[in-house]
């Protein structure tokens, strides 16, 4: 009977539905202009060299070129450290020369009328980033059109993540890139449920894959997803014994990437004319000019593979939810340390969850194939995160955020089984035990591990609470993680960039 009820709770119809995701939206906003207006300048990765890139484009009037002075490592790392004095200037900073231009010509004018202002920069870039508040209501809806709050969750977790909050409210390619690429899954998800096949769509979904190609390269994850999404369509086509299905999605895919393809033909051209064949990307030439970036190889060599891969899974975990400035700025370990005990029960909650939605949408194959894409997209991402850290140590958890959606519907779905009674006593045993565990660790060691003792007993009796509870009070523990995930952003702010920073 239980599990019955908490069902009918998940298709529960949410009240006022435009408000909440309203002010969610007005919440992020009002969170990311204090990041932009109180970060201190250029205390945002990379920050000084996509600003440069803007300048050169206001003083040159023609695309910048990489060369090989535009990174000094030496450089970088002294005037990071010394936080940006007056006296080192940022223009050798200019490592990001070989980026896809739109952004930079986007931000051209708002460059051109503030005089360059840094501020006027970050608040066009977080305004771009705003438009992922709406775009993850809709892809979550349009994947879960009868839970509501799913949909409601994602979206909280993506406009309140302290370290996405921080990387929008500056200036770099990034909130462009990843609201491209939204469109570019929404879109996709759409058509691979069979409610945008359209000629017309299909343009239009082209023209927004062909934007984001000249945006960032992580954007071209949208190809894999496009490509994906017409083959899932011509399955479902085939699925309901409709005729020519090969030559629909043949058509399909020849009206997606037309467009796309011809919007991004000119900056490869430039590129070969510029760095050569084969560097379509100029990826080539940058990995010539990035001379003095620490090298995996090397590092593995000094330090030893477990060294090297403990660092990563350490970094990418605490960079992922916040590791301020250019990564200098973690915030306090007992954070982490609830983060990862309540994530990792919200994991083991979605996988379970995934268990149960193949089993209720077993008949229903359209809507489940469609849940390919997101979790190709964070596929396609983590492994070109793993990729790129096989070449150079950048552990950087902000590298995943193209994917940020998938993983924030993950969690989300993990969140709302954890509020079911059945999970969440099960959940609280779990915590129990781990709590034992670590208390006869610090017998045997002679040394208590205090605050995960406490962390672990909190979520254990925090659980328990959440299975006796009556189901009036379930949207409330819902809704409680990321209320809290909001309140972190002030702490990220006033309690480490401001008194560190500023």
């Amino acid at each position: 009977m239980k599990r019955h009820s908490t069902t009918a709770l998940r298709g529960s119809r949410v009240s006022c539905p435009g408000l909440i995701p309203g002010g969610i939206f007005l919440a992020y906003l009002a969170i990311a202009m204090l990041y932009a207006f109180l970060t201190p300048p250029w205390q945002v990765p990379d920050e000084p060299a996509h600003y440069n890139y803007i300048r050169q484009l206001a003083e040159g009037w023609r695309l910048p070129v990489l060369e090989q002075e535009d990174y000094r490592q030496t450089y970088l790392t002294r005037i990071v450290e010394e936080r940006f004095p007056a006296e080192l200037s940022i223009r050798p900073l200019s490592y990001e020369d070989h980026q896809p231009p739109l952004y930079y010509v986007l931000a051209l004018p708002v460059y051109l009328l503030s005089d360059g202002s840094l501020l006027a920069l970050r608040l066009f870039s977080l305004t771009v980033g705003s438009l992922l508040i709406p775009l993850t209501y809709l892809i979550t809806r349009d994947l879960f059109p009868r839970r509501p709050r799913i949909a409601l969750g994602a979206t909280a977790l993506v406009a309140f993540l302290p370290q996405h909050v921080a990387i929008l409210a500056g200036v770099n390619n990034d909130s462009l890139a990843e609201v491209l690429l939204a469109v570019v899954l929404w879109r996709s998800i759409r058509l691979a449920q069979g409610r945008a096949r359209s000629g017309r769509a299909s343009v239009a979904l082209g023209i927004c894959l062909g934007l984001s190609l000249l945006t960032k390269l992580t954007a071209y994850a949208g190809l894999v997803i496009t490509i994906a999404a017409v083959w899932i369509g011509r399955k479902n086509i085939e699925a309901n014994r409709q005729e020519g299905a090969r030559t629909k999605a043949g058509m399909t895919l020849l009206q997606i990437l037309a467009p796309a393809f011809l919007l991004a033909l000119p900056w490869w051209i430039r590129n070969i004319h510029v760095y050569g064949w084969p560097d379509l990307l100029g990826l080539l030439r940058h990995a010539d000019v990035t001379v003095g970036q620490p090298r995996t190889a090397q590092w593995i060599a000094e330090y030893g593979f477990s060294a090297w891969l403990g660092r990563g899974l350490m970094f990418t975990f605490q960079s992922f939810w916040g590791q301020l400035g250019w990564m200098s700025l973690p915030m306090d370990f007992r954070i982490y340390q609830f983060l990862a005990l309540f994530s990792g029960a919200a994991v083991i909650a979605f996988l379970l969850e995934c268990r149960a939605l193949y089993r209720e949408r077993r008949g229903e194959p359209v809507e489940r194939r469609s849940f390919v894409l997101p979790a190709l997209l964070f596929g396609w991402t983590l492994l070109g995160y793993v990729l790129y850290n096989l070449s150079f140590v950048q552990h950087q958890g902000r590298y995943l955020f193209p994917a940020l959606i998938p993983v924030a519907i993950a969690l989300t779905l993990g969140v709302e089984r954890l509020t079911e009674p059945w999970t969440a006593r099960r959940a609280s045993i779990g915590f129990l035990l781990i709590l034992l565990l670590l208390a006869a660790y610090g017998v045997a060691r002679d040394d208590q591990p205090g605050w995960p003792m406490a962390t672990a007993g909190f979520l254990a009796l925090g659980l328990w609470f959440v299975s006796r509870a009556p189901g009036s009070r379930r949207p409330f523990f819902f809704t409680a993680p990321f209320a809290g995930l909001a309140l972190l952003n002030l702490y990220a702010l006033f309690g480490l960039i401001l008194p560190r920073l500023g």
